[in-house]
């Protein structure tokens, strides 16, 4: 009989191969972080990206605000949203949104509209 892991590695190739393949995945991948991305582009003073354009990551997008407390801010609105597990890494700080395969694009419109909202009641 075929092993557990076998069978979710076959479950997980059939839910692939629905959702259009590698292909479709990418694409989905590159649609959610440019909506994020483009909230830190639209305003580098008040988003800033510590990364690289070039070495940007599609699944984890980290972020920082013109302050700590501004971050602290945005994290407590951003989980009274439903936005949870946005804190970045204990030793970096900052933001750190991770848009693994398992998120839907509406969960990352969601943020990226929230993002729009503080920014522009916060940014002075």
């Amino acid at each position: 009989p075929p092993t557990f892991s076998i069978h979710v590695m076959k479950e997980t190739l059939v839910e692939l191969a629905k959702k259009g393949g590698i292909e479709a995945l990418e694409a989905e991948a590159n649609q959610k972080s440019s909506m994020i991305y483009d909230r830190l582009d639209a305003r580098p003073s008040f988003y800033r990206g510590p990364v690289e354009k070039t070495s940007r990551s599609k699944m984890n997008v980290v972020f920082r605000l013109p302050t700590e407390e501004l971050e602290k801010k945005f994290l407590i609105e951003a989980e009274a949203r439903s936005l949870v597990g946005l804190k970045g890494h204990r030793s970096v700080g900052g933001v750190r949104a991770s848009l693994y395969t398992a998120v839907p694009v509406g969960s990352v419109e969601v943020l990226a509209s929230f993002m729009d909202a503080f920014a522009a009641e916060n940014d002075r």
